[in-house]
């Protein structure tokens, strides 16, 4: 009985990984950061910019963003977003996977298989 429950357990976790794995393979292009809008003369609020602001590499880069091209960065920084929840998430299922794993191996050198 807890074997078949350990098994269901597993199945499921195996499932949860897949959609996981299947929603990443459909993500597209990506970059971490906050666009921010930043202005020549902040008091008057005159000459406003868009600021992209990230860190890759240990390294914090700024870079200035055209008009035209801010829609697209704010999209993929929303996928870069996606892509970091849905590692997170793939990380927690694998640690219960493998704790359950571990336990079901336990019980079966107990001879409660």
């Amino acid at each position: 009985m807890l074997y078949h429950m350990i098994t269901e357990k597993l199945k499921q976790l195996e499932n949860e990984i897949r959609k996981i794995k299947n929603e990443l393979s459909e993500l597209g292009p990506m970059r971490p950061g906050t666009l921010s809008l930043q202005y020549k003369a902040p008091a008057e609020k005159k000459g406003p910019y868009y600021q992209l602001s990230y860190t890759h590499k240990m390294k914090s880069r700024t870079q200035y963003v055209r008009p035209e091209w801010v829609d697209d960065i704010r999209g993929q920084i929303e996928v870069y977003k996606r892509f970091k929840k849905l590692i997170e998430e793939w990380i927690d299922l694998s640690i219960e996977y493998s704790q359950i794993r571990m336990k079901q191996a336990k019980e079966a050198e107990r001879g409660g298989a």
